[in-house]
Order: C-alpha cells, then sequence, then structure tokens
C-alpha cells in the first residue's frame, strides 16, 4: 500500500506489499524489495537498493552524499540485504565513488541516531546501539554489538561476535569473539556468554579462545610473537585460525 501524502518517483521500483506510510519521500534510482515497510518521514535517496522484508522507521535518511571532501557527486550505491530493522534519525550515506558502495547485510538492527558514513561495510546478525557512529570505510562482521554512543573512527575493522560496550572510541581493530570497555577502550575479555549460548562454542573452543588472549593482551609479547606462540600453544580450530588470520592481517588491534 503507497499512501497517496507519500512521494515516490514514478522511475522508482517496489516490489510486492511494499508499504509506503504518509509523507515518506522515495527519489528515482531506489529498489525496495518485497514486504517492507517505508514509515512516514523517511527518505530513500537515489541510488539505494533495499531487499526484501525491510522496516525503514521514522526520520531515517538512507542514501545520503557522504560527508567526504573527496565526494565529486558520483552515481555511488547503497546496498542493503534482507530483513534490516533501521530505526528513527538513522542516517547511510552511499559510497565516495562511483565504483563502490556501502553496503549492509540481512538482520541487521540499527537503533535510533545511528549514523554510518560513507564506504561502511556491515555483514549479518549486527546490532548497532543507539547514537552510534561509524566512520568512513569501517567494516564490522557478523554477529557483533556496538551498544549505545560508540564511535568507530576510519577504516577500523570489527571481527565477528565482539561486542564494544558503550561509549568507546575505537581507532584501531578489534579482533573476533572478545568485548571492549573504557577509554580509552581496551581488552575487558571473552564474549563468552554470546559464544556459548547463540554460536554454541563447546567450553573446550572456549577455553583456547580464552588462552589465545591471553597470549595477545596479558602475556607482555609483541603482536608477531603471541601470534607464533598461538600456533604453538592452542590447539587449532575455525575460532583459532579466525583469530590468527583477522590480527595478521590488521594494520594494528587495540591494545
Amino acid at each position: 500500500m503507497i499512501s497517496p501524502l507519500a512521494f515516490v518517483d514514478p522511475a522508482a521500483k517496489l516490489g510486492k506489499n511494499v508499504t509506503v506510510q504518509p509523507f515518506a519521500y522515495i527519489e528515482a534510482d531506489v529498489e525496495i524489495g518485497d514486504d517492507s515497510i517505508i514509515m512516514s518521514g523517511a527518505r530513500i535517496l537515489s541510488g539505494t537498493t533495499l531487499g526484501k522484508g525491510n522496516k525503514v522507521h521514522h526520520g531515517a535518511v538512507l542514501g545520503s552524499e557522504p560527508q567526504d571532501f573527496h565526494y565529486t557527486g558520483e552515481k555511488s550505491r547503497l546496498i542493503i540485504g534482507d530483513n534490516n530493522d533501521i530505526r528513527e534519525n538513522v542516517v547511510i550515506s552511499r559510497a565516495t565513488h562511483g565504483n563502490g558502495s556501502t553496503r549492509i547485510g540481512n538482520e541487521n538492527y540499527l537503533m535510533d541516531g545511528v549514523h554510518l558514513c560513507h564506504d561502511v561495510q556491515i555483514g549479518n546478525h549486527c546490532v548497532l546501539g543507539i547514537k552510534t557512529t561509524v566512520a568512513g570505510e569501517s567494516k564490522m562482521d557478523d554477529y557483533s554489538i556496538l551498544s549505545s554512543n560508540v564511535i568507530l573512527q576510519q577504516n577500523v575493522h570489527i571481527g565477528s561476535w565482539v561486542l564494544i560496550q558503550a561509549g568507546c572510541r575505537i581507532g584501531k581493530d578489534v579482533p573476533p569473539y572478545i568485548i571492549m570497555n573504557g577509554n580509552p577502550a581496551e581488552y575487558h575479555g571473552v564474549n563468552a556468554m554470546v559464544l556459548q549460548h547463540q554460536h554454541q562454542v563447546t567450553d573446550r573452543i572456549l577455553r583456547h579462545i580464552m588462552n589465545a588472549y591471553r597470549l595477545v593482551y596479558q602475556g607482555n609479547f609483541s603482536v608477531d610473537d603471541a601470534l607464533q606462540k598461538i600456533e604453538d600453544q592452542v590447539p587449532m580450530s575455525d575460532e583459532i585460525h579466525n583469530i590468527i588470520n583477522f590480527i595478521r592481517n590488521s594494520k594494528g588491534i587495540v591494545k
């Protein structure tokens, strides 16, 4: 159902059973998948593609021009997957350049006032808390949580199954499976409860993850030496490989 009080450009492509409430605004070069809901006051701007089953709440702005001095008006993209819940006043920018895109996966929950800047990449099943800001070209892997008022600075990579607690300012990469707390943000342990109850990590693997991070964060070793000790001392699993590969490929992790 499309309200007669909404503006939908005739060139926009809407799927089946899409609801557009009064005073929503949808520009041309927009695609919205089946069963999505665009609530009153939401703005879906040119260059935006939404998958199926998304809910866009009041006052959200999707596909805004990037706040980047390198932006020269190119027709860049914002690509959003399926079944995301995008709450009130969320702002998501398109990519800076025409060959790039800001991307959000499936089944994410973006709370009130979240701001995702140009070229951000969000995986699946992530939660971003109230007023959290993610700067340009940052990346967030699956199943991670940013609590309220978190700030991710530019080019930061957040690993999978991470919890960053409220108010943290993150300027370097955060490896998978851990909790970060404080300002300056620092390692606060392994995200054990979530790993066991949602990721079904066994007690044995959880102990191995904890041992790996003891070497990284509490062993007084260089990062390279810590990785070597993990390889020598900790039994291998998918999770341990993920930790080693993430840290080895990082330009620098939060210590």
